[in-house]
């Protein structure tokens, strides 16, 4: 039921002074919230959040983007902006919107729970944005984390694929590349430091490493298990560095792989003469390092352009758009750390 101003013009919806009310702040403080322009308590921004929720309240900026049809903006929520995979594809979601004249937000996720998601999710769609792109919420779910019907999201290296449109480097042929290799020269006792076991990408590099050996007849060792942090490939391999049987080891990203080649230098291990070492990511140091990491190659750009395209498409879209799955090819890059086993 439409209400009337103190002039007795109709007002057909609830107004920044309601949602101030409600949530027992000021109208300024409300705005701030709305816009993002300005830093706001964590507590008192849920209040408004929930206020505006309660009230169905569209901030004075959904309305102009009904007029101008776009916000420009796509917003990016991430656990970790600073570890290499999603600092790599945020850079080349950065690249991709400004290309198309898109600015992008971004929001951090500290709690990397499932519950962590939601509000991270519903703060950022609550924002001037067009559309969402999800890196690694690798603990989120279709049920745990729901988000405003309609709103054009892309996901990367998530379990949302398949609910959501996704991009994903292909983990599986990566994988099964590396370790083909390392059969191919010789090798039968492959070892593989994996990733965290909330991780997807980790998981699938896990099993298509188990699997691939056990194709070739080869038994599969339990892996080992790091946290994608060169330090913790450097305390895995001062174990790895004590078993003389160890010939070659496939680390799920370079990262570990630089800390292992430390741990078996410092321990009289040579890399490849005793020990060859197969990553996974090509990061800018790995042609760099000594001697120069054979990896598999993800194309970062291909990824963000890829998120980017989606989210737009179904911005721009005038009819369903399919929840298409996009599968970035991968590349073995052989360099100096794979050698035949002595």
């Amino acid at each position: 039921m439409a209400t009337t101003t103190g002039r007795g013009r109709p007002k057909t919806g609830p107004s920044i002074e309601d949602v101030a009310r409600l949530a027992g702040v000021s109208a300024q403080t409300v705005s701030r919230v709305s816009t993002g322009a300005n830093p706001v308590r964590p507590a008192t921004r849920e209040r408004v959040l929930q206020a505006m929720g309660q009230l169905g309240y569209s901030p004075n900026y959904a309305a102009r983007a009904l007029r101008n049809g776009s916000f420009g903006t796509i917003g990016l929520i991430a656990h970790r902006f600073g570890r290499t995979g999603e600092a790599l594809t945020t850079e080349a979601v950065l690249e991709a919107a400004e290309a198309e004249d898109y600015s992008v937000t971004l929001l951090t996720v500290r709690d990397p729970d499932a519950e962590g998601w939601e509000p991270a999710a519903h703060r950022l769609s609550h924002q001037a944005i067009d559309g969402l792109v999800i890196i690694r919420a690798e603990q989120a779910t279709p049920e745990s984390l729901s988000l405003p019907t309609g709103m054009a999201v892309a996901v990367a290296d998530s379990r949302l694929a398949g609910h959501y449109p996704a991009v994903s480097a292909d983990q599986v042929q990566g994988t099964a590349d590396a370790v083909r290799h390392l059969l191919e020269l010789g090798h039968r006792n492959i070892h593989h430091i994996a990733g965290p076991v909330t991780s997807e990408p980790a998981r699938v590099r896990a099993a298509t490493w188990q699997r691939t050996l056990e194709s070739a007849g080869v038994h599969s060792p339990k892996p080992w298990r790091g946290d994608w942090s060169a330090r913790s490939g450097y305390a895995v391999g001062q174990e790895i560095a004590l078993d003389p049987d160890i010939t070659a080891v496939y680390s799920a990203n370079d990262e570990m792989a630089f800390g292992l080649m430390r741990a078996l230098h410092e321990c009289g291990r040579r890399v490849p003469e005793d020990v060859s070492v197969v990553g996974f990511d090509d990061i800018a140091l790995a042609e760099f390092s000594s001697p120069p990491l054979t990896t598999v190659k993800q194309d970062f750009p291909r990824l963000g352009h890829e998120l980017v395209r989606l989210v737009l498409t179904q911005i721009r879209a005038t009819a369903s758009i399919p929840r298409d799955r996009v599968l970035v090819p991968t590349q073995l890059i052989v360099r100096g750390t794979t050698a035949p086993p002595r």
